[in-house]
Formats: C-alpha cells, sequence, structure tokens
C-alpha cells in the first residue's frame, strides 16, 4: 500500500519549526511495508487542506495528518476531514475526563475551548493520548485510511508507537510478521560502507537493506518479513552476519543505542568513575553523560578548561607545555586527562583540546583535535583526529570521537578500581 504524510501547521511553513513528523513515520511505515510517495506540508487554511486531501486520495491508500488537533481556532484538521469526507464529529467520553483530569492535576481552568479536543470522528477508532491532551484517530472510508495524529513529537511519536501502529497492522490485512534491526557504524562513511556490502544492497529483497547517513555516523536498517515471527529474525540474523563479516569493526550496537549510551555502559560494566577535562567541547561531553539515567553514579565531575589560564590553575598544565607545544597538543591532551583524574578521585579521565574554528590556532588548522584518555594504573593514550565541517559539527563530531576511543581504551585497559 502506498502512504502520503500531510504536516498542518502554517508554524512549518514559515520556518518556525522543522517537520520531523514527517521523517519519523516515513521510518515507521517503511518497517511495516508501506511505500510513502509524497510528503505535503500546508498551513491552517480549511480550503488548501481539503486541496491537499484530494491530491492524496489520488496517490494514496494511507493518508496520515500531523498537527491541527488542538483547542485554538487555527487547529482546523479534524473539522475539515469531518467536513470533506461528509461525516460528524462526536464528543469522547474518554478524552474529555482525560483533559478535565488533567486541568484539576494541574490546578489550571479549564476553559470551553478546551473540550474542543475531545471531539472525533464519528465511528472512528481512537488513539489515545498518554503524553497530551488531543486523542488521534484512525477512519477508514471507501477504502481509503485516514490516520490523525497530534503535532508535537512528543505526543504523536509515543501515541504512533503504542496505539497506532498495531491498530494499522490490522487495516493491512496481512498475516505476514514485519521484523526490523537497525545497525550503527562509526569510523566510516556511508559511501565506502555502502561500497564494501554493495552487492548485497543490489540483491536485496527480503531482508531489505536501508543505508542511512547521520552526523559522523552510519546506520543499516534490515527489514524482514515472514508469517514467522523466528523466521523473520533468522532472515536479518543472516544478512547481518554477512554485513559484519565485512565491516564488523566498524559496528558499535543496535537500534536506538549511541556511542555515549555503549560508553557509559562500558563504565557501569566494569564500576569505574569518570571526569572530563573540556576545552574544546566546552562541556558537551558531561552534557550528553548526565542525560543518562544513572550518571550520577559514574560521573565524578568535570572542569571546562577553555583558556590557557584555567588549564594551568585548575589543572595544573606546565606554563612551559603551553608554551612550547601549545594548548592545542598530544602533551597538554595527556596531561589534562591524569591531572583531572587525580584531582577529581576517578578512576578515568578525558580530556578534549582542538580547535574548532572559525580560523586555525597556534598555527594547527581547524578540526585538529586531541583526546585523551587515562585509567588509573594504565598507560594514557592520546588519540587525534583531524575533523571537517561547522565550529558546531567538529564540536559534536570530537565528543562522539571520544565515547568511540573510550570504549576500545576500555576493552583492552587493565582495571584497577580505587
Amino acid at each position: 500500500m502506498n502512504a502520503e504524510i500531510i504536516a498542518v501547521g502554517s508554524e512549518l511553513l514559515l520556518g518556525q519549526i522543522v517537520n520531523t513528523n514527517a521523517r519519523f513515520l516515513s521510518q515507521q511505515l517503511a518497517e511495516l511495508g508501506v511505500n510513502v510517495y509524497f510528503h505535503t506540508v500546508v498551513g491552517d487554511n480549511p480550503d488548501r487542506l481539503k486541496q491537499a486531501l484530494t491530491n492524496a486520495e489520488a496517490r494514496a491508500d494511507i493518508i496520515l495528518l500531523t498537527g491541527g488537533l488542538g483547542p485554538t481556532k487555527d487547529d482546523l484538521t479534524k473539522e475539515t476531514i469531518a467536513k470533506h469526507l461528509n461525516t460528524k464529529l462526536v464528543m469522547n467520553p474518554f478524552a474529555l475526563h482525560s483533559i478535565e483530569q488533567f486541568f484539576a492535576r494541574t490546578r489550571r481552568i479549564m476553559t470551553d475551548n478546551n473540550k474542543k479536543q475531545a471531539l472525533v470522528l464519528e465511528n472512528c477508532h481512537v488513539l489515545q493520548n498518554d503524553n497530551g491532551m488531543a486523542p488521534g484517530m484512525l477512519y477508514k472510508q471507501n477504502e481509503k485510511i485516514y490516520i490523525l495524529l497530534p503535532g508535537p513529537p512528543k505526543e504523536m511519536e509515543p501515541m504512533f508507537m503504542t496505539y497506532g501502529r498495531q491498530t494499522l497492522l490490522k487495516q493491512l490485512d496481512t498475516n505476514e510478521e514485519i521484523i526490523s534491526r537497525v545497525l550503527r557504524f562509526f569510523g566510516i562513511g556511508e559511501a565506502a560502507l555502502e561500497t564494501e556490502i554493495e552487492d548485497l544492497i543490489d540483491s536485496q529483497t527480503n531482508p531489505t537493506i536501508a543505508p542511512l547517513a547521520s552526523d559522523g555516523e552510519v546506520t543499516l536498517r534490515l527489514t524482514a518479513k515472514h508469517p514467522d515471527k523466528n523466521e523473520a529474525i533468522s532472515l536479518i540474523d543472516d544478512v547481518e552476519k554477512k554485513i559484519r563479516s565485512r565491516v564488523g569493526q566498524f559496528f558499535y550496537g543496535y537500534d536506538t543505542t549511541s556511542l555515549m549510551d555503549e560508553a557509559f555502559s562500558s563504565l557501569k560494566t566494569k564500576g569505574l568513575t569518570i571526569a572530563c577535562a573540556e576545552s574544546l567541547t566546552g562541556g558537551k561531553f558531561q552534557e550528553q553523560f548526565t542525560a543518562i539515567p544513572g550518571a550520577g553514579d559514574l560521573l565524578k565531575g568535570g572542569i571546562v578548561c577553555y583558556s590557557n589560564e584555567v588549564k594551568m590553575d585548575l589543572l595544573d598544565i606546565n606554563p612551559l607545555t603551553i608554551e612550547q607545544v601549545g594548548a592545542v597538543s598530544e602533551e597538554c591532551a595527556r596531561d589534562l586527562a591524569i591531572n583531572v583524574a587525580n584531582k577529581l578521585n576517578s578512576n578515568i579521565g578525558i580530556s578534549f583540546t582542538g580547535v574548532a574554528g572559525p580560523s586555525e590556532s597556534e598555527g594547527k588548522p581547524v578540526g585538529t583535535v586531541y583526546i585523551g584518555i587515562y585509567l588509573k594504573g594504565n598507560e594514557p593514550i592520546v588519540e587525534k583526529v583531524e575533523l571537517a565541517g561547522s565550529r558546531e559539527a567538529i564540536r559534536t563530531r570530537a565528543v562522539k570521537f571520544g565515547c568511540h576511543f573510550l570504549k576500545q581504551y576500555l576493552t583492552n585497559a587493565q582495571v584497577e578500581q580505587s
């Protein structure tokens, strides 16, 4: 079956927000074997939305709409669809109760227009909203499936995953299990990875192989269909084995994991604490690390040592090191990692120093990065990488490389817990 995604909201056309909903839904529909050939964005205008619906109906079996389910006058999605399909909107008691409970719990006054969010298409399948107020819905008419979802991603994504996905699967009337697995790679570009497995991609049927590049990483989504779930998993296992036999040295995890998640897991498994000295990255490593639940058990703390004075005064970097080889150097990165571990009484110290741009520093080109790692009882290491891209991209990729080198280091290091 074919689908079209219609994002409703003038804020999208004005560039005030990015349409991440279309990307998310396209990925999910691909896993279900549904082709998405068109993305449409339309403002908060009933006439233009009606035209977008007419266009979509001519070329798609499933029409997904995001946005326009709220309480204000410009939220017109379900009203426009009800009129377009010549059906009624009715009050959903469960949704209304949930909205009333929300206002009671937050001790806010509920205005009458909030009741509008509990209106749904008559005879639709209601999709519960566990993270907001407006419910979603699935409605079928004339062999077309209409799915209405809220605009905020924090509401839309869990609603689709918890309720919409299974409800849509039932409508697809298939006895096949559809299983997907994402393989994550770092340290190899999309073109290089694709070259290594080009014959597998060219001959793909079931499972399918879908490459996707993100910031400094590459993922492969493997999707298999089979009436027997175990057979679908087996099909994916076979393809994964072939892929990893060629590029396995760059593989680091599955599905939604990240390089930071994997580094965190390595530290937790070995019972190690970490401290950070961040010059180039300005606290980015610690920010991402502390986003993971349980970070307080592993992170001792860190020092953002952006200036040379802080490097010398707080982290005891020898002024001669700064004078002779510079702050952007192997020697400085090494000493920062050792000294931050000792000063903060941590098992491990990690440091970042480099040139993010826009211009060179200390005679070193933009993108020059040194990452130091020290585990007590082991020799420190310093990894030098040459990165490209914007200032922000260099800093972001430096953190990823730090996670990558940290995990590698922990795999080979001898642990002496303090």
